[in-house]
């Protein structure tokens, strides 16, 4: 156990808002979290006020956590994955007897049962450990700075409970807010408005934040590090490392526009402000929804803007779930293919039908894959609605089915019933559950209530959408027409034509659509040429860069190793390190080896999300890498 050290908690005084009853939702069957060890029926955290230090050399946090709780029961359960924790009071100071569980397995932890009698607030002391699964503790070496060291937190799925102790399921929506303290001259932010200014010392600073809406625990996000702001408008801004503010600046400077664009589709944004935070490269997915101030990867900087689509998706989250919210991991896609819809129509409104038609085009080829990837269209996991058990830790679930099945049900349901009442009813949806989870059942339910005519609901089938798997005959398929003159020239150099015959100085869409159209097997010389040409072994456009070495490392193309070696070690987002490993190690003897080499070198600078899923794919044991 770790000695307590609380910070001063006299700073700022942050009144919790009122506390609000459990959402109905909560009381269907399917709305029970398997992957939370709560009993939210019995008595339900309604509030979280945590006080907080960062301590960077023992990369921890220490502090007290207060929870509000509501209801009937005399015993509160909370999720804990590796909190040491100190002592746990009531409001008077009265301590108040606790037991934690025996751990389930890495990712779900382990119960935390306070026996709480009559009271209704509850103050923890803990800290966290130095491998919290949620905080990533950067060296000044892994920042673009190089000069201080930086922390931030990634919650979703159930990560949280390693920095958080409190109810960690995505239906036990949450107010919150927090006093950090952090050594000078570093800057702490977090996914809420800031309260007042901050207050310093000569050695540190203590920065204050509140969220007075509920959110799902898992939103709950913190970074620290050597930060700086750039306003892109009224209520828009980026922060990041100066080191890198101009190109993030510049690359999502049309913020406000973005958000203007989202409200005339569906409503009000309903958070404030909308600030986004450009991360480390170790940040493992392209952005996390963190209501206020997005978390975004340094890898959607291409210097042309042709990547911000990972912006439309993470504001267009503002209303999918943030605003609502799936009731447990079983139903990831009411957030995601929600998103994933509303993204693309973000995309359209200020980019045009066309940029639109390609990104979309590309999904279905990626849900195709997906499908694929899950092993087949009769796996289970292709479901939207799916059946994860408790022993199974719900990231499984999180993979595009989720995004690309889901839009393009939204998108087939809109095809029925025409944009006009699809737009009306998708604008009175989010009205109708703001600030409330949700669950496929709950969701169906609504749309025959309030948007489908009698017979709508069996010619699109949207029972076997949500609750069969595989992707329905009648799915639709938006084609572009900028891609089968693409198309046409990947075949034909495939053939053997020249290489100044492929277009150039097309979008990053494009581009990509050639690449992946291209056969599989190609000999040396050409891909040599392609090279030569474009210079995509080296290229800084993160997603040409992918799916190049998805083709060149199948191909063995002599300089894809130093550039593979270069790619992974340079960023830890999942999406681009976990496909490319997993081909590397079904690639024999030669593709073990050079993963074997590249993972070892890369992984202490990965979050703990994406080595997991690397871990599981080449075997290895722990940190120590023994296979």
């Amino acid at each position: 156990m770790r000695a307590f050290l609380p910070p001063v908690l006299s700073l700022f005084l942050v009144a919790a808002a009122p506390a609000p009853m459990v959402a109905p939702v909560l009381t269907a069957p399917d709305a029970r979290d398997v992957h939370s060890y709560a009993a939210p029926l019995d008595l339900r955290v309604t509030h979280v006020s945590l006080a907080l230090t960062a301590d960077f050399a023992a990369k921890l946090l220490r502090g007290t956590a207060t929870l509000d709780v509501q209801g009937q029961g005399g015993r509160l359960i909370l999720d804990d994955n590796g909190l040491d924790i100190t002592g746990v009071t009531d409001a008077s100071g009265r301590a108040l007897r606790y037991t934690v569980g025996t751990v389930a397995d890495a990712a779900h932890g382990a119960p935390l049962t306070i026996d709480v009698g009559d009271a209704r607030r509850v103050r923890i002391a803990y800290a966290t450990r130095p491998g919290a699964k949620a905080l990533q503790w950067l060296d000044p070496a892994q920042t673009a700075g190089k000069t201080q060291p930086y922390l931030f937190s990634q919650g979703e799925a159930i990560l949280n409970r390693s920095w958080i102790p409190t109810q960690d399921s995505p239906g036990i929506r949450q107010t919150w807010d927090a006093t950090i303290t952090v050594p000078r001259p570093l800057t702490a932010v977090m996914s809420g408005l800031a309260v007042g200014e901050r207050r310093c010392t000569a050695t540190a600073c203590t920065f204050a934040y509140r969220m007075d809406k509920p959110v799902a625990p898992y939103l709950i996000a913190l970074a620290v590090g050597d930060l700086k702001f750039r306003s892109t408008g009224k209520r828009t801004g980026i922060w990041t490392e100066p080191a890198m503010l101009d190109k993030a600046a510049y690359e999502f400077g049309e913020l406000e526009k973005f958000v203007a664009a989202a409200e005339s589709l569906y409503g009000p944004y309903r958070w404030g402000r909308y600030d986004v935070l450009v991360l480390p490269p170790s940040f493992p997915f392209g952005g996390m929804e963190n209501p206020t101030l997005t978390f975004a990867t340094p890898t959607a900087i291409a210097g042309d803007r042709s990547l911000v689509s990972l912006i439309a998706h993470e504001l267009a989250h503002s209303w999918s779930g943030n605003l609502v919210t799936n009731a447990t991991w079983d139903d990831f896609w009411l957030n995601e293919g929600f998103t994933s819809y509303f993204e693309n129509r973000i995309m359209e409104k200020l980019y045009g039908p066309r940029r639109a038609a390609m990104e979309a085009d590309l999904a279905w080829t990626d849900m195709q894959a997906a499908v694929a990837a899950a092993g087949g269209p009769t796996s289970p996991d292709t479901k939207l609605h799916l059946d994860l058990p408790a022993t199974r830790d719900p990231d499984d679930g999180m993979t595009q089915i989720a995004y690309d099945k889901g839009a393009t049900f939204l998108r087939t349901i809109e095809s029925v019933v025409g944009r006009a009442r699809w737009d009306a009813y998708l604008r009175g949806y989010f009205d109708r559950h703001a600030f409330q989870p949700q669950t496929s059942a709950g969701f169906l339910k609504d749309l025959r209530a309030n948007l489908l005519k009698p017979g709508e609901a069996e010619k699109i089938g949207v029972d076997t959408w949500v609750y069969q798997p595989g992707i329905p005959a009648n799915a639709v398929h938006v084609r572009s027409d900028a891609f089968p003159a693409i198309d046409a020239a990947a075949k034909a150099y495939a053939a053997g034509g020249p290489v100044s015959a492929v277009p150039g100085d097309v979008t990053t869409q494009e581009y990509v659509r050639f690449i992946t159209q291209l056969p599989r097997q190609l000999p040396e010389e050409r891909l040599a040429a392609l090279d030569r040409r474009f210079g995509w072994s080296q290229t800084g456009n993160a997603e040409i860069r992918f799916v190049w070495l998805s083709l060149t490392l199948a191909n063995r193309y002599p300089p894809a190793a130093a550039s593979a070696e270069q790619f992974l070690t340079a960023q830890g987002r999942r999406k681009f390190v976990a496909p490319l490993f997993e081909q590397l190690w079904g690639q024999g003897d030669w593709g073990r080896a050079l993963a074997t080499r590249i993972y070892t070198k890369a992984r202490p600078g990965y979050h703990a999300v994406t080595a997991t899923t690397v871990d599981r794919i080449m075997g290895w044991k722990g940190a120590s890498g023994a296979l």
